[in-house]
């Protein structure tokens, strides 16, 4: 029976090969068909992806996990760019982005890559927009360094404490670096196209999804198995620090700067009422807008999102010659 466990080795080599060659072929063509956007700058032993639009006051737009600056740039940016300076960046491992392997990839970790961009770039105390985990970014940046930031419009953004990771992540929490990478370079790519019209509803839903997502708002970059390791590193991380985001909400009523929170009530991925209602009732005098629609509202929403971005900017004295 030698023969046999040995030709079964082979088949499962040769299945594992056929992968990683899917898997490359087809990274190499997702790079291919979404070159970078904009320019890089070193910051902290991250090489940051990042686009400038516009002048006036300055607005920072962080995407969320698994996204890039792309979920703005699809329809956001040129909503904005005509009355500000509007810098979208790639957090580091995502999107173009790169930081090393290894790095700490935790909030504070995050904000502090963020705060540094903001020095490197000599941005004047910018609006942050921050989506989703970026808006969790977006906060600890705030508390952090409150002298670099001006105001936060928070789009759908995770702001409260959450036991459990939403469903549509649950592929993403691998703990092991090696399983990770495994994952990465054989099934994830497969499994992620085979998945991909369910877990687009449920990003999205209930509101349609943009035709050309694949491509104008980034959403093929998510084959790359950097994308993969990137996004579950994000993950992993944020599972492990409940503690470390518990002590940041509780920070909350330190905030002494304009904040504006927009949701949708019919969000698939995070809990309106958890990280939206309960969340600004802990911001003083923070600015809560509940609307129809789902997660993506960047994309899904634009008019709306710039004008509450605009509101939060008017709050923030950065409208009108104010600054």
């Amino acid at each position: 029976m030698l023969w046999l466990g040995v030709l079964i080795g082979l088949l499962v080599l040769g299945v594992l090969g056929a992968l990683v060659l899917f898997t490359a072929y087809t990274a190499r063509r997702v790079d291919a068909d979404l070159p970078p956007l904009g320019r890089f700058v070193e910051v902290g032993g991250a090489r940051i992806h990042y686009l400038e639009r516009g002048t006036g006051p300055t607005l920072l737009l962080i995407h969320g996990l698994a996204g890039s600056m792309r979920n703005f740039t699809h329809s956001l940016v040129d909503r904005l760019a005509g009355e500000f300076r509007v810098v979208v960046m790639d957090r580091p491992g995502s999107g173009e982005s790169a930081r090393d392997p290894g790095a700490c990839v935790r909030l504070a970790s995050q904000a502090e890559t963020v705060s540094a961009f903001i020095s490197a770039l000599e941005l004047d105390r910018p609006v942050l927009v921050g989506h989703s985990l970026g808006g969790a970014v977006a906060l600890a940046v705030a508390l952090d360094y409150p002298e670099q930031v001006r105001g936060l419009a928070l789009v759908a953004p995770l702001a409260n404490v959450q036991e459990t990771v939403p469903v549509v992540f649950e592929k993403l929490l691998i703990r092991s670096r090696m399983l990770r990478s495994l994952a990465a370079w054989t099934v994830a790519t497969p499994a992620s196209m085979l998945r991909r019209a369910r877990v687009l509803d449920t990003i999205f839903g209930p509101d349609p999804i943009p035709q050309d997502f694949a491509t104008a708002g980034g959403g093929l970059l998510s084959l790359r198995p950097k994308s993969f390791c990137a996004a579950s590193e994000d993950l992993v991380a944020l599972s492990d620090e409940l503690p470390a985001l518990s002590a940041l909400v509780e920070r909350y009523p330190d905030l002494r700067l304009p904040v504006g929170i927009l949701y949708g009530k019919g969000d698939r991925v995070l809990d309106h009422r958890l990280h939206g209602i309960a969340a600004a009732a802990k911001i003083n005098g923070c600015e809560l807008e509940l609307v129809e629609g789902g997660h993506m509202l960047p994309l899904t929403a634009p008019d709306h999102v710039a004008a509450f971005v605009r509101r939060v900017a008017e709050k923030s004295e950065i409208v009108g010659g104010k600054a």
